[in-house]
């Protein structure tokens, strides 16, 4: 991975939505639910005040909207504050 987070920043890549089929109706991905779980790729050191609890390959939960979209290499991430970052799920 290219991307390093800074400070207290951490880099997840959402789980991929769940796909509902409704006989018949297609849901356009932009009327689909956001996915609020994801497993963080990469992390920052952590601050002076604050160390870096999550590491890499933790599955978490996060808030519907935190962290900001990025796209890499095809991909979709999120890069948020551990702060944004819900619960570890174990």
């Amino acid at each position: 991975m290219n991307i390093l987070p800074l400070a207290d920043r951490v880099l997840i890549e959402p789980t991929a939505a769940e796909e509902v089929t409704v006989s018949g109706i297609i849901i356009p991905d932009s009327a689909k639910e956001k996915p609020l779980k994801g497993t963080v790729i990469a992390t920052g050191n952590g601050t002076k005040d604050e160390e870096m609890v999550v590491k890499q390959g933790d599955i978490v939960l996060y808030g519907k909207y935190a962290g900001t979209e990025i796209e890499f290499d095809g991909k979709s991430y999120l890069i948020m504050r551990q702060s944004d970052i819900l619960a570890i799920c174990k």
